[in-house]
């Protein structure tokens, strides 16, 4: 991957990383707000607290990378740190205690690839070509129907239940319009990265007793990844100039506590910067699009497990978060 220069902002708070920003429910409010894994300090309160102006809504694309309001939520995240602990107690608001939204819940586009980790393609019987002998995959998915707050469950369908799978995901978050970028700038119209999880139907087939055409099994294949519920999405969305390398990204997808998918980002095929550039060659990219760039090997699939009602799902990439779902169904 092209390397790059990017601003680190971090700063520790008391042992606390104030970094990654979140969408949340209390007291029958949206807001947005700073994550810290098992609390969430809104971003209203830290404003207040520390006397800087708030950025308005709970729109996280504006206060990410790109964003008009960036500027004021790492004004806000640097004058935390001069505060007490008893201060910074009591803005948080325990996790237990909000909903955790879907960060960034209405991309007017959502795409995923498909085969962009050499070990996923070979579970499942394929060979990974190089990368200057192929090109990404990329398919879509109904964000409106797919994309699936944290916590809430994941529904299996009634009309094929039974090959329910999952995949975890690095997903990136445009922060601005962009059209045939380079590799080597694609990473400046990044706003940040968030965890999603491509839940796949393997065996989708619809109408079994049907006459068989030459792309049933490709769109059988697409169809497959509509179902209602299966993009889940969150907890929150880390800045892009908090991640150094989107390449070197611990990924732990867990099933009722047992590792599944145990891999990192560096396994990409096309990694992040070259996926921007090959999307934006022939598609304009707007901020708040999403693009999921696929998943380490331990899918289900390759392993004839598959999720069932009771289920419980952790996917977890390194520096973001966990994203944690139920599974319910038939």
């Amino acid at each position: 991957m092209t390397c790059f220069a990017i601003r680190t902002v971090n700063i520790t708070i008391h042992g606390d990383l104030i970094m990654r920003l979140c969408r949340f429910e209390h007291d029958g409010t949206t807001q947005a707000g700073f994550y810290l894994d098992d609390e969430v300090i809104p971003l209203s309160a830290a404003a207040e607290l520390t006397g800087n102006a708030a950025p308005e809504g709970c729109c996280l694309i504006s206060k990410l990378p790109g964003g008009a309001d960036r500027e004021a939520v790492v004004a806000i995240q640097n004058a935390l740190a001069k505060h007490s602990d008893d201060e910074l107690a009591a803005l948080k608001l325990d996790v237990s205690k909000v909903k955790l939204l879907v960060p960034n819940p209405n991309p007017s586009k959502l795409l995923l690839l498909a085969g962009n980790y050499a070990k996923h393609i070979e579970e499942g019987g394929g060979r990974a070509s190089e990368r200057a002998r192929t090109f990404p995959y990329v398919f879509m998915k109904p964000p409106l129907t797919t994309l699936t707050h944290p916590g809430d469950p994941i529904q299996i369908p009634a009309v094929s239940p039974d090959h329910i799978d999952w995949e975890l995901e690095l997903g990136i978050v445009i922060g601005k319009r962009c059209k045939g970028v380079s590799e080597s700038d694609a990473l400046d119209y990044v706003a940040g990265f968030t965890v999603v999880n491509d839940i796949s139907d393997r065996k989708f087939k619809p109408n079994p007793g049907r006459e068989s055409r030459e792309k049933d099994g490709f769109f059988d294949w697409l169809h497959g990844k509509w179902h209602d519920t299966f993009c889940p999405m969150g907890p929150c969305i880390l800045p892009a100039d908090e991640c150094p390398d989107p390449q070197a990204l611990h990924l732990t997808l867990k099933v009722n506590g047992e590792v599944e998918q145990d891999g990192s980002t560096s396994e990409m095929v096309f990694p992040c910067a070259a996926i921007v550039e090959f999307i934006s060659s022939y598609v304009t990219l707007e901020p708040g699009d999403v693009i999921s760039t696929g998943t380490t090997a331990g899918v289900g699939s390759a392993k004839g497990k598959f999720l069932k009602n009771g289920d419980h799902v952790e996917a977890s990439i390194e520096g973001i978060g966990v994203l944690t779902n139920p599974v319910v169904g038939p």
